[in-house]
C-alpha cells in the first residue's frame, strides 16, 4: 500500500473540525485525520507493506523549466534567485507536517522521498518495481496512469472522502474516461488540469481526447496524424493539434509519472507493533492523539 501522503494530510486538515486540538491548543486535526485514515486503510486491505510516499520537492524545478506554468498557481510568493518555491499552505497545516513524521517514525512507518521529484514519483517508481499486488492512495487523477491489472495495481480513489473511496482498475478507468489505464497521461495532456497549472489544448476537452486516442492509440499518434495532410483526421482538431504543437512537446515530460527514480533499498514492511512505544507514548500524551493512535496501532497488528 502506497499512501500520497500530503494528498492525505491535506483532506484531513480539511475534513478534521479545527477544533480538535492538543491538550495545549495547537491544531492536530490534520494529524489525527491521517492516523484516522491509515487505520482505516490498513484495517480494511491489510497490507503486507506500506510507505507514506513524501513530496521531497512538490515542484520540481525540471518540471517547471519544461512548463513554467506547472503549480505556479499554488506558490505562495515568487522569490528572486535559487531559493526554492514555497508552497501556499496554511500555516495551521504546516506546523502539523512535523508532527506527522514524527508520529510516524515512532510507529516504524516508513516515509520515501526523493530530492528533485514529488511524491507520485517515489508511488510510480515502487509500483513498477513491486513485485507484488499494490494499492496506491490517493486523491490525485494524476496516478490513474499507474492502474494496470496485469501487474496487480489499483489506485483507491479517495477523493470523496476515504469512507467513500472509489477501487480504480482498468475496466473502472475505461467506463469513467474512455481511455485505457496506459492512455490516461496523454488523455490528462490534451485536456488539461487546471489543479496543476497544464494548460491542455484548446477547444479539447474530455471527450474529444478520448476519441482522439481511441483512434490514434497515443498522443504521438495523434500529433504524426496532424501533420500528415493525408489522414483522415477532422480539420478542427488538425489546426488545434497544430496549434498547441509547442506545448505537446514538453507536456508530456511533466504529466507522466517518474517510474525509475533511485530509491535505495527501503525496508517497506509493515510492523506489527510500534517501533519506538516510548516515544509514541510521549507524542500521543503531548499533543492529544491518543484513540488516534490506539487505532493505528490496533490495524498493525491485525495485518
Amino acid at each position: 500500500m502506497l499512501l500520497d501522503t500530503a494528498s492525505m494530510y491535506f483532506r484531513a486538515f480539511y475534513g478534521v473540525p479545527d477544533s480538535i486540538t492538543s491538550p495545549q491548543g495547537e491544531p492536530v486535526n490534520a494529524v489525527r485525520g491521517l492516523l484516522d485514515f491509515i487505520a482505516r486503510m490498513v484495517g480494511e486491505y491489510h497490507p503486507t507493506h506500506l510507505a507514506c510516499c513524501w513530496d521531497n520537492d512538490w515542484r520540481p524545478a525540471w518540471r517547471v523549466a519544461l512548463l513554467p506554468t506547472y503549480k505556479a498557481h499554488r506558490v505562495e510568493s515568487p522569490r528572486p534567485g535559487d531559493v526554492p518555491d514555497v508552497e501556499e499552505v496554511p500555516d495551521p497545516l504546516q506546523a502539523q507536517v512535523p508532527v506527522i513524521l514524527e508520529v510516524l517514525d515512532a510507529l516504524g512507518i516508513a516515509v520515501v522521498g526523493a530530492d528533485g521529484y514529488e511524491a507520485d514519483d517515489v508511488i510510480g517508481t515502487l509500483a513498477t518495481g513491486a513485485g507484488m499486488p499494490v494499492d496506491v492512495v490517493t486523491g490525485d487523477r494524476d496516478l490513474f496512469q499507474l492502474v494496470d491489472d496485469a501487474s496487480g495495481v489499483r489506485v483507491l480513489y479517495i477523493a470523496r472522502g476515504v469512507s467513500k473511496h472509489e477501487r480504480l482498475t482498468d475496466e473502472v478507468v475505461v467506463a469513467k474516461y474512455a481511455v485505457l489505464p496506459s492512455q490516461y497521461a496523454d488523455f490528462a495532456t490534451l485536456r488539461g488540469d487546471t489543479s496543476d497549472g497544464l494548460p491542455g489544448v484548446a477547444g479539447v476537452g474530455e471527450k474529444t481526447a478520448a476519441s482522439l486516442l481511441l483512434k490514434h492509440g497515443d498522443l504521438r499518434g495523434i500529433i504524426d496524424a496532424a501533420a500528415d495532410d493525408s489522414s483522415d483526421l477532422a480539420p478542427g482538431p488538425r489546426r488545434k493539434i497544430r496549434d498547441a504543437a509547442d506545448y505537446l512537446a514538453v507536456a508530456p515530460q511533466v504529466v507522466a509519472v517518474a517510474r525509475d527514480i533511485d530509491l535505495g533499498s527501503p525496508d517497506l514492511r509493515l510492523p506489527a507493533t510500534p517501533a519506538h512505544p516510548e516515544a509514541l507514548e510521549a507524542l500521543a500524551e503531548r499533543w492529544g492523539l491518543g484513540s488516534s493512535v490506539e487505532r493505528v496501532v490496533a490495524a498493525l497488528s491485525s495485518s
